[in-house]
């Protein structure tokens, strides 16, 4: 049974800028508009403004919320300041993963949830059932949003251009509401792409009018419209993990070596947490496979579920793979196991379609902006 897929505000925009669309997570989404490669090295140089109307924004309100979502989620929400915003993640009772999430605390007892696109169902209804017997209310504010993102090093100048609130008091994983072109907004500096830059969540019928103004005002800079293609290539660079490939339900946050997001210290119980301290205890005892980066010394381009090799044996798997347009070399995201995710160890390669090319093991990430 096929279903239509949703379309963003921004679509018939999309189409006149004679993006390729593809489906993503049931939604029509830009993959590129022109070259992939030039649309990274943009936001790397310049700045690309990004339509990510597809994540899914979820409202929670009322006297408990932060004592809720203290218990679903991982993360100490309560410790998370008016106006600031914090990654967190949303396990099963098992301790998988079930997202990633940004959480917003837009007021005292207000904040708001944002989930992956292909997630953004199963978290709402987790939190929904976890709710009960809190003073709190989960609402699905999925429709009320369209979700804007200008990222690159020029886009502080290009937003600071059609809009008067204060960028530069605006940290790193924070949002304020502001006008931007006209346009009232919740402003925040957060990203997926490794850059400085910032997220725009409007109202859908303000979406368009705020595309063009961006557009207009970074003209002068370089900005150009930029799809989901890039976006997994900066991602990936910025070795920052994607739901789906280095995150599922089979995966702890300990097992991910993100083990940081979960706080065993914040008060009351948490969904997961029995679970989650008996994976922390395994993580230190006998070490689980651990997230590298692979960089190539061929030109062949490792994709998600090929095999890592060494000596003959399968050592681990990679979970996401692509060219880097910065590095000029294919990369890869793999879960190796302990004994060879030393960076820089012996003998490790890919094996693809049936020939183990090598690559060296690296830290993550793969880039690092200049400060």
């Amino acid at each position: 049974m096929s279903t239509v897929p949703r379309l963003t505000a921004l679509d018939a925009l999309h189409r006149s800028l004679g993006a390729t669309m593809t489906d993503f997570a049931g939604w029509d989404m830009p993959l590129r508009y022109a070259s992939e490669r030039d649309e990274h090295n943009a936001v790397r140089t310049r700045a690309g403004l990004f339509d990510l109307s597809h994540m899914g924004e979820i409202t929670v309100t009322g006297p408990a919320a932060a004592a809720f979502l203290n218990f679903a989620l991982v993360g100490n929400i309560g410790t998370v300041a008016v106006g600031r915003a914090r990654y967190t993640m949303i396990c099963a009772e098992d301790g998988g993963i079930l997202d990633d999430l940004i959480v917003y605390r837009l007021g005292e007892t207000e904040y708001m949830v944002v989930a992956n696109a292909g997630n953004a169902q199963i978290v709402l209804d987790a939190l929904t059932a976890r709710a009960e017997g809190f003073d709190a209310e989960v609402r699905d504010d999925r429709d009320a949003y369209a979700l804007l993102a200008v990222q690159g090093p020029e886009s502080p100048a290009i937003l600071a251009s059609v809009t008067d609130a204060d960028l530069d008091g605006l940290k790193y994983y924070a949002g304020l509401p502001g006008t931007v072109a006209g346009v009232p907004a919740l402003i925040a500096r957060t990203g997926y792409t490794g850059e400085d830059g910032f997220e725009l969540f409007v109202a859908p019928e303000h979406a368009e009018r705020l595309w063009k103004a961006l557009t207009e005002a970074g003209a002068s800079r370089g900005l150009i419209p930029c799809g989901l293609s890039c976006r997994d290539t900066l991602r990936l660079e910025a070795g920052m993990p994607l739901y789906g490939h280095e995150l599922t339900t089979a995966l702890t946050p300990f097992d991910a070596g993100l083990g940081r997001v979960v706080k065993f210290e914040k008060e009351g119980d948490f969904v997961g947490r029995e679970a989650l301290e008996a994976a922390a205890g395994r993580a230190e005892t006998a070490p689980p496979r651990k997230l590298v980066g692979l960089v190539a010394e061929g030109r062949r381009v490792p994709r998600a579920g090929f095999s890592v090799v060494a000596g003959g044996e399968v050592v681990g798997e990679v979970t996401s793979g692509a060219p880097s347009p910065t590095l000029g070399k294919p990369i890869a995201m793999a879960y190796v196991d302990a004994a060879h995710a030393t960076p820089g160890a012996e003998g490790v390669g890919v094996d693809i379609r049936g020939s183990h090319e090598p690559y060296e093991v690296v830290a993550l990430p793969f880039y690092k902006r200049q400060k």
